[in-house]
Order: structure tokens, then sequence, then C-alpha cells
């Protein structure tokens, strides 16, 4: 979806059409969540504390997120996937891949299916999608970016190896500015550059991942769409207004608790049953550190008190002076497994003791 979030509020006031718009709340911690592409022309981007949006961007309109009204629209796009194939990997409210190699819509190519998508999204929703269209989940990607907004582009087979070549290393997957940086220390700039290093080259130099990267450079990816991705993790964060310090953070520390134990209860209740055994609290330093503790205890927390004592317990292992202060918090839980295997193993340890 194109500036999704931003989009949608567009389309509901008509008066903040054609205006830089940037859903976000106000406030020194505030964070852009969406920014429409009248506001892009200066600079504003997602993620951006929304502090220097507005600098960046004076006039801009600020509107605060309605996640409810998003998710509503999210659902509308995902029904008119859903016609074509049940091959969906959604990757958040705006994004999904979806395999259309064989589809119940019957259209004659892959192409035609994702004119069609668009067609029907533009009609019962009112707003704009680009799509890419190329042989796996990596090249669709970098295609569905490549003519935005409200843009189709093909990548096909054949053209894949030319595609790529003057691409900078960058738009790979999993090439961010650290790798970006050393493969450029090797004089490495470009996909077509890289492919001069053979395979072995590049595993001896960076491990499996070069193995990997030698395949990204010649357009390889044998990821399948996964319709159903199992959760990893279920969190709650936060971010004060105020710095804090680590002995202030209990009362914040517990009421996320609730949060993460609330969604915890949901993924244990869903279809697949699962529930998770280890304890994570994230905390970021006022100069922008992110630090992780995790915990597994022998017997998983029980409950949302207890998930809160472990995560608070979980500050006595932040090796920074007790002085240090923090702009965030946040308590998850992580390591899903079966329920029900899970529930099994005390027996198991009872009838090998007997």
């Amino acid at each position: 979806m194109d500036a999704f979030y931003a989009s949608v509020e567009q389309r509901d006031s008509p008066e903040l059409r054609g205006q830089p718009v940037v859903v976000a709340w106000r406030g020194a911690r505030s964070v852009v969540c969406a920014a429409s592409y009248e506001a892009r022309k200066f600079g504003v981007r997602s993620a951006m504390p929304a502090v220097r949006a507005e600098r960046l961007c004076p006039q801009a309109i600020f509107v605060p997120p309605d996640f409810v009204r998003y998710k509503a629209v999210s659902r509308q796009v995902r029904e008119i996937f859903a016609r074509h194939t049940d091959l969906i990997e959604p990757l958040s409210l705006d994004e999904a891949y979806l395999d259309v190699t064989a589809t119940k819509s019957k259209l004659p190519s892959a192409t035609a299916t994702a004119e069609a998508i668009r067609a029907a999204i533009r009609a019962e929703t009112g707003l704009t999608a680009s799509a890419g269209v190329a042989p796996n989940k990596f090249l669709a990607k970098i295609a569905s970016d490549w003519r935005k907004p409200d843009g189709l582009f093909v990548i096909r087979p054949h053209q894949v190896e030319a595609f790529l070549a003057p691409l900078p290393l960058g738009r790979l997957p999993g090439v961010g500015k650290v790798m970006e940086a050393k493969l450029a220390a090797l004089g490495l700039a470009t996909v077509g550059e890289l492919r001069g290093w053979s395979a072995e080259q590049l595993e001896q130099r960076f491990g499996r991942w070069g193995r990997r990267l030698h395949e990204l450079s010649l357009g390889i990816d044998h990821h399948p769409v996964e319709p159903e991705r199992l959760t990893l993790q279920v969190s709650a964060e936060d971010t004060f207004a105020q710095d804090l310090r680590l002995d202030e953070l209990e009362p914040h520390i517990r009421r996320l608790a609730e949060k993460t134990w609330a969604a915890h209860q949901r993924e244990a209740a869903g279809a697949h049953g699962r529930i998770a055994r280890t304890v994570v609290l994230k905390l970021k330093t006022a100069d922008f550190h992110t630090l992780t503790r995790s915990l597994t205890p022998a017997l998983r927390p029980a409950s949302a008190s207890e998930l809160a004592e472990l995560a608070c317990a979980l500050r006595a292992r932040v090796e920074r002076p007790p002085e240090t202060r923090y702009r965030l918090v946040g308590v998850g839980m992580a390591g899903f497994v079966d329920q029900d295997s899970y529930q099994a193993q005390p027996d198991l340890f009872d009838q090998g003791a007997r």
C-alpha cells in the first residue's frame, strides 16, 4: 500500500488531500508512523522523531494514528488478495507476499493478477497500491518499490541478472549499513561487482552469509511464501516523557507485563496453542543504545505477575552505571513451544525417575 496510514487519513478527511500529512503524536518522544508523499518531499520518513519531522516540514499536519481504522482497511485488502490465492504471507498491515503460480481467478499471468488486485483495491477502498511481480520474494519486494506510488513493475526471469547488476548492494535483503561498509572496504559497491567473487570466496570471508550473498547477487531465492508464520515473540514497550533510572522502571515494567501477558494468552488460545518460555527485557538508553536481557526459567511464567517479577529481576543483569538513564523499556515473551509437548515434559521426567 502507498503511504498507507497517511493515505487512509487523506481519504477519510478531504481537507487533508494534497497536504503534507504526518501520522504521529506530537511530542519530544514521538516517532512518525507514516508520512504522505507531500510530506516526504521535505525528507519526512517513517520512524523519524516527530520533532525532526516538524523541523523539516513546519507546515506539516500532524494526525494521531488510528490503528483500529487501519486494521479494518487492511482486512479489506486481505479479502481482495484471497479472491486470487490462499498463499498470502503478510509482513505488516500494508504489505504482503502472494504466490500466484496458480490462482483461483484463473487470470493468464502474474502481471494480470497484480493489475486486477490493484484495480480492486482502488475501487473498493479508494486507496492505491504498488505491486512488484518477479520469480521470487526478494525480487518482488524490490520491484514493488520501483514505481511507487501507484505503480506496477515486472522483472521477468530472463531480466533478473541484468536488472540486479547496477543496483547498490544496500538493496539486497540483509545488507545493512555495517555489511555495506564491509563490502565497500573490499571495493564492492554494486551487485554486479559482487558477482566477481565466487561463492567460496564470499563464504570464506563471511561464513554461510557469504554464500547467501552470492545467491542473491544472481537473483536466487528459494524461500517460499508462507501463509502462516508462527509467532516468535510477543511484547509491549513504552517510551517515557522523561528519561528514567533503572530503579525507577518497576511500575512501567509491571504495566507492560500485563499487556504482554494478554497477548501471550491470545497466542496460547489460538489454533496452534503455543506458549512462551523465555522472558525478555528491552531497554534503550538516553543516548539510543539498545540493551536486551533474557531468561528461560525452569518453569515458565504462569501469570502476568510472575512475568513482571522475572522481567524486573532481569534489571540486575544490566551492567551500566546506576546513574544511567533510559528512554524506553519493553517486556517480551519468546521461545514459543507447543503447549501439549511442554505439558508432557514433567510426565516424561517422572517416568525416567521411576
